[in-house]
Formats: C-alpha cells, structure tokens, sequence
C-alpha cells in the first residue's frame, strides 16, 4: 500500500488481480466501475508464497535507478504501481484528502503466442478516493483494465501512466515534473484534476532503492519517493467542484516478491510536517502481532537530505481503535509516533474514522492529521486487520 510495500499489495495485487479479472482478459470482458464490498479477499489469504515467482524478474540487491525510464513500466516484474496521497484545501477553508493508485499486475512471465490485438499479459487496476473532510464523507472507486489497446498502459517520453481516462501525464518530454493528475468517477459523484510540481528531489528508499521486507533477498521491491509535492487543481464531490491547493505525495514501486509466511500485513505513513520535514515510516506486523525487524522508513529535511530509519528508530503506539461497521475490522485509527534520537514525538489522527476503502482487497487508507513536537498533515495506510 501505499507503502506502497511491494511485500503487502505488491504480492497481494499479483494474485488477487489474476484470480479475479484473467477471465476478462482472455475472454473479452472489461470490469470497470465500483467494487463490492461482499466477497472481499483478506490479506492472508490472498498473499501466500508464489509457486512461480522465480519465473518472473526479481529484486535481489541494489542497482543504479534510471529516469526517465524507471518512471515508466517494468513488465517482467510481477507488479508495480503509482501511488498519489494528498491533502488539499479550498479558497473557502473546506479541506480535502486524496488517493489515486494505478496498479500493474503481469499474469504471466512472458507473452503468449496469441494473434488477438486484445491479448496481453499486463493487468491494470486502479484505486481513486476523495474525503470531504469538511463534510465527514469518504468516498472511493475501483477500477480495471487490460494493457492492450491503449486502454491502460504507461509511456517514458513523456511519461504517460493511465487506465481508460484516469492519467498520470507529464508536461515536458523528459522531466516528470510538472505532472497533470487527473480521475473522475461520475457514478460516485468524485473526481480531481492536479498541476503537481516537486517541491524537493526524490529520495531512494532502503539501501539505495532496494527496499528489503522481508528474510529472502528477493522479498523485497525497488522504491522510490517524492515526499513534497505542490498541488493545484480542482477536485469534485458530492457533483460540486471546488478550486484547490495543497500538498501531495509520490511511491513508485515495483516487485515480484510476496510477504514473508508469517507477516499478516502493515501500518504506513507518509507524513508531511509544517516545519519543512517529511516522514515516512512502516511497521511489517508478524502473525502474533510482533514487529517485523525489515519495518523502516525515512526522514526527509526540509532541503531534501534524508536518513534512513531502521525498525530500531521509531516506534508505533496505537492509542484508538475504529470499528468498521460493514466489515468488523478494527483499525487503530489515532497513533503515538516516537522517532527519540530526533526527539520526534508525535500524535497522528484520522481526520474521519471512516476511511476504509471497499475494494476487492479491504484496507483503511486516509487523511490524517498530526500534532505533538510537530504538526501536519499527512496519510495513512493500514492492512491485515
């Protein structure tokens, strides 16, 4: 999820996306439009270990990143994503949180020998959810997609990611930025249209843009951010658009591997702090509700220098709990987060309990607000509960 954790969705999305929409792709259908929530998969059952993943490209140790071309798609690997957050406000105070996701699953390691102009071995799926803050209402889409037929694909030069008329576009021919972000959702009444500008460099997360989740080598993904993005735009709720500007946050990953037998799934957040500083930290929860030693995460000043943080680095304490009423999960929806070597002491808060997403995997994704030794605004992404 977001963490953008190549070990949760990343593995997650490659068996689940195959199960549910190979039919369509093979046999003609195009499933779009709004998921139901009756059926959903959970985590555990959706990301036991891959018989087949050596067939597909792995991420076993640091390399060299390459742009614009890692920008765009790695087909041999068995999923990757873009992964859009972001708060934003309107001239009138009303606030707004956001998440768009477009998601890139191969079904198999290598193209069939299929004559058909609608065969493909690549998968799209999509995420899209708009929170009126103001107005305490969460609302969300999903979406998928064959790569064939220009109907979702991604392009380098410019860079170009897109599923039916959700898209990620460029505005140059070879810089990312600036970046034209753009979904809608009529049936649901939601929809966004972003000028994204960086406010600072990416950074490479794990050793360099290997980010290791788990004890294989090959458990892990490669993992880039950009942490402070500029937005402005419009976004559409409830059939009335306002104009917007505010902040929004960038993870690019991209894997083969799935988490580790005994980790049941994760707790991440991208926060960005009124002092310049962002924050990025995740917890790989085990089975017996233990912390994973592969947790980690980043600090990034407000001129763009980074640490890296290991699991030993912070520490995560829940301090309340929502129920979902229409699944009985129970997510920790407020949060202690305590970095004591940078004297970090934080309170992170839903700013609306109910921002679980109804998607045929469940997870809670959201704006949150934070106060303590620093204040912000910021995401939060939580799974396997």
């Amino acid at each position: 999820m977001r963490n953008r954790l190549d070990a949760g969705l990343l593995g997650l999305v490659g068996l689940l996306v195959a199960a549910i929409v190979i039919g369509a792709v093979r046999f003609g259908g195009t499933p779009t439009g709004e998921p139901a929530s009756d059926g959903a998969q959970s985590l555990a059952a959706a990301m036991g270990p891959s018989a087949n993943a050596d067939a597909f490209a792995r991420v076993t140790g640091p390399r060299p990143l390459d742009f614009p071309a890692d920008h765009g798609a790695h087909p041999d690997h068995r999923t990757e994503w873009w992964y859009f957050t972001g708060n934003l406000t309107s001239p009138a105070g009303r606030d707004y949180g956001f998440q768009l996701t477009l998601f890139r699953t191969a079904l198999a390691p290598e193209a069939g020998d299929r004559p058909s102009d609608w065969a493909t071995r690549q998968v799209w799926m999509g995420h899209f959810a708009v929170t009126d803050v103001t107005a305490g209402t969460h609302r969300a889409v999903e979406r998928y997609q064959r790569g064939a037929l220009g109907l979702a694909g991604a392009t380098t030069r410019p860079v170009r990611v897109w599923l039916d008329d959700w898209q990620i576009r460029s505005e140059g021919s070879e810089a990312l930025f600036p970046l034209r972000v753009t979904a809608s959702a009529p049936s649901r009444g939601i929809g966004i249209d972003l000028a994204i500008a960086a406010q600072k460099p990416r950074v490479l997360q794990g050793d360099r843009g290997y980010s290791r989740k788990g004890e294989e080598p090959g458990n892990a993904s490669r993992y880039y951010s950009y942490t402070r993005l500029a937005a402005d735009g419009e976004v559409r709720f409830a059939d009335q658009t306002h104009a917007v500007t505010g902040s929004a946050w960038l993870d690019r990953e991209w894997s083969t591997s799935a988490l580790d037998a005994d980790q049941a799934g994760w707790d991440w957040f991208a926060l960005q702090l009124d002092d310049g500083r962002d924050l990025m930290v995740y917890r790989l929860r085990r089975q017996d509700g233990s912390t994973d030693p592969h947790s980690a995460g980043i600090l990034v000043g407000p001129a763009g220098q980074s640490r890296r943080l290991s699991a030993e680095d912070f520490r995560l304490t829940p301090t309340r709990e929502w129920q979902n009423p229409r699944t009985g999960s129970r997510y920790p929806v407020a949060w202690r987060i305590q970095l004591p070597d940078e004297g970090i002491d934080l309170r992170v808060n839903a700013r609306l309990d109910d921002q679980a997403m109804p998607t045929t995997v469940r997870y809670w994704e959201g704006s949150v607000a934070v106060t303590g030794s620093a204040s912000g605004v910021g995401y939060l992404e939580m799974t396997g509960y």
